[in-house]
């Protein structure tokens, strides 16, 4: 039988005797294959979990309505249930960041051929792929094939390489640089589609000064946007109908250099991404903060034309983009016609109400961990006869940051007892880690006086960094310090009367405050003063932008540092105790760099913590010497924003003015002069 003619190609008088006119049916049948070369996929992403399995705060051991993947799966269900087509992803920074990870990872660690308890969780959602994020290697290598082996789905890193790799052997992959997923869809027509999914993933280079001791002679980071110039169009030549790329990175609004941490932005650049699924930030993508940003379309959530979401933390938001896919009837590629991106939060902020209920099914799954969790957390380790919180942290010396400095100096004093470093200077450094802004306005450390547990510990350091001792100089003391005043806005003194004092760009545990002991010996006699003691004026620019770049301005923030009540020599050294993060460059600290490292422990500055807490337990702690105030700007009210549990505490504190308490978790307060 001869091939059939295509009903367009017969002639006009055999389509009158068929009662069809020419134009009419070319036309409907020109619609019936744009219709069938039509698809709808949806694309959902979760990130940052940090082991929020469920809506549950360990360190407040409370269930919260806020955050949890328990609450997002009930979106993921329900966005889901919309649509015909939908692929899941995660975007890392999954096994690490409260009590739960640290139980499995440390505690009680993974029996061989146990399954990691967010793998009970995430085969179970059929997740179709995953990314590996920085805070995946902190618990190195070891740990982290040993949980991945349980995951039911491919994970990708593309540019994370063996240390081995010689020369310009990059195909030497430390990970499964990207996997094609090949799924069936249903067109809008309802015609079975056939497609190649390309998944590529990102992590920041900076792992390797963030996990050097574990990572170092065992892997290295290369540039990720450069990776995914050579890998893209390999995944197209092998076939990839749609490329997706999962970029554990933050979006910055400036240009960014080579082996950046934040390349959301020249990701988007890179031809043939088709989708760009990212986090690490923390943020909310499309949201109001990048309106402005180059190239972004806030209404349909792109950046340079190509459709991007990030999900925030915690579980707090599902990611979602809507895709419509059209093929070419020629080149017969898939190509993206249209699409939206958009988030949907688990909680109401303004309303402070849940929008949707907790699925039973995380608690079902992880009961047995979820109550060796509890019973660990629950430990007492001591007593505090006072109140412990992080509420004014930012703009004063307050008890959550001070602890870690005192404990962190105790194991210096004995560490350097018997060795050659004995009689020089020791000194401290300590961050508040949990001081709202981005992770809401109700993570803040809030421990009321009595009994101490564990779960304390973990709520005033929540990383599991290990100790690291520095040899610095003065002059090295000093650039540390104007670097962490960068926390603070440029205040004008000739400006409004009343002006916001923290940079919200600044995150909080890189605003590091140094101090030494609280008292000292002068000349046979006992000074009641702190060592180290030094005031930040922010009525000059500052020194350091956020990402340790040098301004063009000379000023010093930094005034009247003084070491035992004389201005700081410059040329003197001091031992500074601080963690693996920032001895390695994380932060980007002007000076400071592994180099300096003379004592490098392995133990975790949460250890040392516990210690020192046991070792005062019941005991009031030394009275405060405030080691650094911020000056006051004459005619200026300097504000700042907390959340709103910092208001009982306000009798003990002259120094921090309530002057609006909002509905939705926060309250603006004035630092008074002191």
């Amino acid at each position: 039988m001869p091939n059939a003619l295509p009903l367009c190609a017969l002639s006009p008088l055999w389509l009158r005797q068929l009662g069809l006119g020419l134009g009419l049916t070319c036309l409907l049948l020109a619609n019936a294959q744009a219709q069938a070369s039509k698809l709808q996929l949806r694309l959902m992403q979760t990130s940052d979990l940090h082991m929020n399995l469920l809506n549950y705060d360990y360190y407040q051991d409370k269930p919260t309505e806020e955050y949890g993947l328990a609450k997002t799966i009930s979106l993921i269900q329900q966005a889901r249930g919309q649509v015909s087509n939908s692929l899941l992803f995660d975007n890392g920074d999954l096994l690490q960041g409260n009590p739960l990870g640290d139980l499995v990872a440390r505690i009680k660690p993974l029996a061989p051929g146990q399954t990691h308890p967010a793998y009970k969780v995430l085969n179970l959602l059929q997740v179709d792929a995953a990314n590996i994020g920085n805070h995946e290697f902190n618990y190195g290598l070891p740990f982290l094939r040993q949980a991945l082996s349980g995951a039911g789905f491919p994970y990708v890193n593309a540019n994370v390489i063996l240390a081995d790799a010689g020369g310009n052997n990059t195909d030497l992959h430390a990970f499964t640089p990207y996997v094609m997923l090949e799924r069936q869809f249903k067109d809008q027509a309802g015609k079975t589609q056939r497609l190649k999914i390309g998944v590529i993933g990102f992590v920041p280079p900076q792992i390797m000064q963030w996990d050097r001791p574990l990572l170092e002679g065992k892997v290295r980071a290369l540039d990720m946007v450069e990776t995914a110039q050579r890998l893209v169009p390999r995944m197209r030549r092998e076939g990839a109908d749609l490329v997706i790329a999962i970029a554990h990175s933050g979006f910055e609004k400036t240009a960014q250099g080579r082996l950046a941490e934040n390349t959301v932005a020249e990701l988007a650049r890179v031809p043939g991404i088709d989708a760009l699924l990212f986090g690490h930030a923390h943020a909310e993508f499309p949201g109001p903060q990048f309106a402005d940003y180059p190239g972004v379309d806030a209404q349909r959530g792109r950046i340079y034309g190509v459709p991007a979401v990030m999900p925030g933390r915690w579980g707090d938001h599902l990611g979602i983009i809507d895709l419509q896919l059209q093929r070419a009837e020629k080149s017969r590629r898939w190509t993206v016609s249209h699409s939206q991106a958009q988030l949907r939060p688990i909680f109401d902020r303004q309303a402070r109400r849940a929008l949707v209920e907790a699925d039973p099914l995380v608690a079902h799954v992880i009961a047995h961990e979820h109550a060796d969790t509890l019973a660990h957390v629950r430990s007492q380790i001591g007593l505090t006869p006072t109140p412990i919180h992080s509420y004014f942290a930012q703009v004063l010396d307050e008890p959550s940051v001070r602890i870690v400095a005192r404990a962190q100096l105790a194991y210096l004093e004995r560490a350097v007892q018997g060795t050659a470093f004995e009689g020089l200077p020791l000194l401290a450094a300590a961050a508040p880690f949990k001081a709202g802004g981005r992770q809401g306005w109700t993570n803040y450390t809030d421990i009321p006086a009595g009994p101490l547990a564990i779960k304390h510990v973990a709520d005033l350091y929540v990383y599991p960094n290990t100790i690291k001792v520095l040899k610095l100089k003065g002059s090295q003391i000093k650039e540390w310090l104007e670097m962490s005043a960068g926390q603070f806005r440029h205040i004008d003194s000739q400006g409004p009367k009343a002006q916001d004092l923290l940079a919200p760009e600044f995150r909080s545990y890189n605003f590091d405050s140094l101090r030494g002991r609280d008292s000292y010996r002068l000349n046979g006699q006992e000074v009641q003063a702190p060592e180290l003691s030094y005031e930040i004026d922010v009525s000059v620019p500052a020194r350091y932008d956020a990402d340790g770049r040098r301004s063009e301005s000379m000023a010093s923030r930094i005034k009247n540092l003084r070491f035992r009540g004389k201005p700081i020599d410059a040329h003197a050294e001091f031992l500074v105790a601080t963690n693996n993060y920032r001895a390695t460059g994380g932060g980007n600290f002007p000076g400071l760099s592994a180099s300096q490292i003379v004592i490098d422990s392995p133990d975790e500055n949460r250890q040392a913590l516990a210690s020192y807490l046991a070792q005062m337990s019941g005991q009031a702690e030394p009275a405060p010497q405030a080691p650094w105030r911020v000056l006051p700007v004459p005619g200026v009210s300097l504000r700042f924003e907390s959340g709103a549990g910092a208001q009982k505490y306000l009798p003990d504190w002259p120094h921090i003015r309530l002057l609006e308490a909002r509905g939705d978790g926060s309250v603006m307060l004035e630092l008074q002069p002191r």
